[in-house]
């Protein structure tokens, strides 16, 4: 039987999760293990030195005290004996676009799913003011994810998906921009309630033919970045094998 896999940072009763699981109903069996409370901005981190505790709460959703690259983790130890056609991590309660994905949990857990060689994505919701809209966005990713199945899926395959504040105008296959989105800093030196920071428009540091994640998500488009597992810097290794005898001596 078809199975997915649904994570995220935001944590069990997040709403972006609960929607995006009730769209995917009736495509394959979903099963559901989340952080019990939120764990935005913790990056690719793993629980080293705590007992993880993976404790079910209802048929098929689990809840687990560690971090969304530790759900995917103990997920496919205990609960897959055969790994999942899918991990879908979200729908993220603001956008990941950017150098923010490097801090993002909701990546971090569909690159671990990658990692072991499962198709995987990772869903965000940009906002502003307004309330925030995830049907919309759930409804791409139910047709997204049907297409997926119906087609087949690719091994390693990881997709950064974002979607935009408005109305979706189309998709854009994107490269992944270097604007900063989540503010850093520690919430508890700052007056501004951190989850109360919307999203902002930011520059780009770099020109290419490919639409930033950023540029996308501004024009109102579904931004879809596949990223990669091997973070080389081709450009740079060609440098310094050149260099290699006068930097090296």
């Amino acid at each position: 039987m078809t199975s997915i896999l649904l994570t995220n940072d935001d944590g069990i009763e997040a709403e972006g999760l609960k929607i995006l699981e009730g769209a995917l109903s009736g495509l394959a069996r979903v099963i559901v293990v989340a952080p019990d409370e939120e764990r935005s901005a913790v990056s690719h981190g793993l629980t080293l030195r705590a007992a993880l505790n993976l404790k079910e709460i209802s048929p098929d959703h689990y809840i687990l005290n560690g971090t969304p690259a530790d759900c995917v983790i103990s997920a496919l130890r205990h609960l897959f004996p055969v790994f999942p056609d899918l991990v879908i991590s979200g729908i993220n309660h603001g956008a990941n676009l950017g150098d923010d994905i490097m801090y993002s949990g909701t990546v971090a857990a569909a690159r671990e799913a990658s990692r072991h060689g499962i198709p995987a994505m990772a869903v965000s919701q940009a906002y502003d003011n307004s309330p925030i809209r995830f049907k919309e966005g759930s409804v791409f990713i139910r047709d997204l994810v049907a297409a997926m199945l119906r087609n087949g899926l690719g091994g390693e395959l990881c997709l950064n998906v974002n979607f935009p504040m408005r109305k979706i105008k189309g998709m854009k296959i994107t490269r992944q921009g270097c604007s900063e989105n989540v503010p850093h800093f520690n919430a508890l030196d700052y007056r501004a309630d951190y989850n109360a920071v919307p999203f902002s428009p930011g520059g780009e540091c770099s020109k290419s033919d490919f639409w930033s994640d950023r540029r996308a998500i501004m024009e109102h488009y579904v931004s879809i970045t596949p990223l990669q597992r091997d973070q080389t810097d081709y450009t740079a290794v060609q440098s310094l094998l050149r260099d290699s005898d006068k930097l090296f001596k």
